[in-house]
């Protein structure tokens, strides 16, 4: 198609879940509810390890980051797909599409890094618990913390790079609730092979082989704490099954959408609410229900919260 023939789209509708208006309404109690779940269980988790000195170790940083990370990664779509279910009116600017993908990319390239640190973190504490405090020191942390919002940011670049400037000449319907690459490449007037092999190439393999890296490393510690000490196996293996958890919850999503050939859109739908409102919710409900610290430090600084409003 010639360059003449190309229209310039400065906006895309988003033909959301369903197109049923009592559907909708569901859908909009359900997502309300959901968020503010999500607002309430994450910034417990990120105040509670601020306010509460017992919880100022490695593993308890990294995972107020992770918490905040899941709230930024909800943020980023489900507010808007409330808006819409509400005024019935799904549409997003070119520009606002090109950021929603810049930075669900940025925060999932770093969700990605910091669930790496978090299994080395396990690491170190059960294998070389002597010298666990050395190696994971505060400017450790932060250096693990800066790399993974570094690396984030590279992946995130590097995927746009090669879409932001793509001609588009047709549909602007986006069959989805949020914008990303698979969906915006496809309604790009040109061969998108290519582009789609890129994506795929880069966040796909890049998702799939995190993944069994981060299974290999778990394998591994059980296997090393199994020869150390039997009785060992099951406190590891209690720890290590909440990470495990939130390793298949996130990269479960993301190997199918970039990975899976035959993409179908209830499946991707499906997975999609997943991601951005069931998985951040279940990431602090794991980590907290299960971990006797940081529900023990969630009642000390409540009582302290309530105490100072008594006292004033």
């Amino acid at each position: 198609m010639n360059e003449g023939n190309y229209s310039e789209i400065s906006e895309f509708i988003f033909l959301g879940l369903s197109v049923y208006r009592p559907t909708q309404y569901y859908l909009f109690a359900f997502s309300t509810i959901s968020y503010a779940t999500i607002f309430i269980g994450n910034f417990s988790v990120v105040f509670t390890m601020i306010l509460d000195p017992h919880l100022h170790s490695p593993m308890y940083f990294l995972l107020a980051n992770l918490s905040f990370i899941d709230f930024c990664f909800s943020t980023l779509t489900v507010p808007k797909l409330i808006s819409g279910l509400y005024s019935g009116h799904n549409i997003i600017s070119f520009q606002g599409c090109i950021f929603q993908m810049f930075v669900l990319h940025l925060l999932g390239g770093c969700e990605m890094v910091l669930l790496v640190a978090m299994a080395w973190d396990r690491y170190v504490a059960i294998c070389k618990p002597l010298y666990y405090l050395t190696i994971m020191s505060p400017r450790m942390c932060l250096l693990l913390l800066i790399g993974a919002w570094i690396i984030g940011l590279i992946h995130s670049v590097a995927q746009l790079v090669f879409v932001v400037h793509l001609p588009f000449c047709g549909s602007n319907e986006i069959d989805s609730f949020y914008c990303d690459l698979p969906r915006f490449i496809k309604l790009a007037c040109i061969d998108n092979y290519r582009m789609e092999f890129l994506v795929t190439a880069d966040s796909g393999l890049i998702s799939l082989s995190t993944f069994f890296l981060l299974i290999v490393s778990y394998i591994f510690i059980l296997f090393t704490v199994w020869k150390q000490s039997l009785g060992s196996l099951s406190k590891a293996l209690s720890t290590l099954s909440a990470h495990i958890t939130v390793v298949v919850l996130f990269f479960g999503p993301c190997i199918f959408v970039y990975m899976w050939p035959f993409p179908t859109v209830p499946v991707d739908k499906f997975l999609a609410i997943l991601d951005f409102m069931i998985t951040p919710i279940l990431n602090p409900a794991i980590y907290t229900l299960r971990n006797k610290d940081m529900k023990v430090a969630m009642k000390r600084v409540s009582k302290q919260l309530l105490n100072r409003k008594s006292i004033s």
